[in-house]
């Protein structure tokens, strides 16, 4: 499984989480950006188009969710996959996810078996 030069973004509050989920995605050939909350990613989207969003929910400034309901006001977000790959893990939260426009909803932590999974079901 080869991201074959498509784009990645990573969204979340912890430079360790990031790092490590980039790391993760440039396994499978992507090219990663990553922003520390929902503001910082949401322009960062209107400037790149991206072909994968990874987010966390719970971050400062804008959370995961208004991100993401923002994010596919964008026509060329519409269609793309999101995955929320939080901590939280309570069916309330999972439909949340699902309300604001995820594609998946994956419980911290994951791991390159995991994250391999998560993109053959997307591809």
């Amino acid at each position: 499984m080869s991201g074959n030069g498509k784009k990645a973004l990573v969204v979340d509050d912890s430079l360790t989480i990031r790092i490590y989920h980039s790391s993760l995605l440039r396994n499978f050939g992507y090219e990663v950006d990553t922003a520390e909350n929902g503001l910082e990613a949401l322009e960062m989207a209107m400037k790149k188009k991206y072909d994968l969003v990874l987010s966390d929910i719970n971050m400062p400034v804008m959370d995961g969710f208004e991100f993401v309901r923002k994010l596919r006001k964008l026509d060329e977000y519409r269609f793309t996959p999101v995955v929320f790959i939080t901590t939280l893990n309570s069916e309330e939260d999972k439909r949340k996810a699902f309300m604001s426009g995820g594609t998946l909803y994956i419980v911290k932590p994951i791991n390159l078996q995991v994250l391999e999974k998560i993109l053959k079901s997307i591809s």
